[in-house]
């Protein structure tokens, strides 16, 4: 064999011995995490939200402008499209109620006596003049004869004499069958109010609500805490949050916290002990190790309990090599020997 062939064949067998066979290619994809395989129309998402309907994965998050709450849909958790926003324009009663807000903020999905409640927030960066409303659909497909929102108004409002922030809110359902909202940013931190079932607005208007985490600020500013989320699981109650400041791009500090409560009302405690009501919790969801930085504050998480009985985390979070773009992200969840949840992410 003249000497050209021979380097040729010896690079074609390198290259053989180089290259994955089928059976490796699935074992790299299998170890891969979620988050890398993720793809589509994944940004901009801001304080995301996941529901199963039918088939098909359904994904919403905070809008502007004439796109007020985003939409994104996929068959397989992997692959995103961007679909129309739930509203274009804000009812008038949020336009009266909060002046100089354009968006819907921080959405939050569930299906409650036969239709989706999709509750809302509208305010202004920073302030704690803000509502709460509430938006109804029997499908979330729009292709269904059935679909369409209907805006049911105004469930909850905070002023500049309320000690609280009406925004970030996150429905839930206890196990005696009690209807719960919980909402909060800032201020004196995250609240809860019991709802009336077939209304989901306040059981007893003007009712004082429970309070259920904080952070006493340090002297010299405030110490961020707001978008929680309550689940259900193994016999206690988890409440995730946010700590730290979203929305500064890659410079954002945001980070996630969980603790549990045999009871809905609290109080929640880190794996450590340490009350949620005095800025504890165990770090659930942290930004990437430092050698890497390039995921940048993980936070305002949802959690979907799918049909097949796995558990999923879904939350933004600010890409470093996309110039901080807020990210759709989505972790596995498993609970771990010791009782605690573990996001693989």
């Amino acid at each position: 064999m003249a000497r050209p062939d021979i380097l040729k064949a010896a690079s074609l067998a390198l290259i053989a011995l180089a290259a994955p066979t089928g059976a490796q290619q699935a074992a790299r994809q299998a170890d891969a995490t979620l988050n890398s395989r993720l793809s589509g129309d994944l940004t901009p998402t801001h304080d995301p939200v996941i529901i199963r309907e039918g088939d098909t994965y359904h994904v919403f998050s905070t809008g502007h402008g004439q796109r007020l709450i985003e939409t994104r849909t996929s068959p397989d958790l992997i692959h995103w499209t961007a679909g129309a926003p739930v509203f274009t324009a804000l009812p008038d009663w949020a336009t009266r109620a909060i002046p100089g807000s354009n968006g819907m903020w921080a959405p939050d999905i569930s299906y409650v006596n036969g239709r989706y409640r999709l509750y809302y927030s509208v305010s202004t960066f920073g302030s704690n003049r803000s509502a709460i409303g509430l938006a109804t659909s029997v499908t979330l497909d729009p292709r269904a004869p059935h679909y369409g929102w209907r805006d049911e108004g105004l469930v909850i409002m905070s002023t500049s004499q309320d000690d609280f922030n009406a925004i970030d809110p996150n429905f839930v359902i206890d196990r005696e069958g009690r209807h719960w909202l919980t909402l909060g940013s800032f201020w004196s931190g995250i609240k809860l109010f019991e709802l009336d079932k077939k209304t989901g607005k306040p059981l007893h208007p003007g009712q004082k609500p429970f309070s259920i985490a904080r952070r006493p600020a340090p002297t010299g500013g405030p110490a961020p805490v707001e978008a929680p989320f309550i689940l259900s699981h193994g016999g206690y109650y988890w409440l995730m949050a946010s700590y730290d400041y979203c929305c500064k791009g890659v410079n954002s500090t945001y980070y996630t916290v969980i603790g549990r409560s045999k009871a809905i009302t609290g109080p929640y405690l880190g794996k450590d002990g340490s009350p949620m009501m005095e800025g504890g919790g165990t770090i659930f969801l942290r930004a990437d190790l430092q050698e890497q930085q390039r995921w940048r504050g993980p936070g305002h998480a949802g959690w979907l309990h799918d049909r097949d009985g796995k558990n999923y985390v879904v939350y933004h979070a600010y890409d470093k090599q996309a110039d901080g773009a807020p990210t759709l992200r989505i972790a596995p969840v498993r609970w771990g020997a010791d009782g605690w949840p573990v996001a693989d992410y």
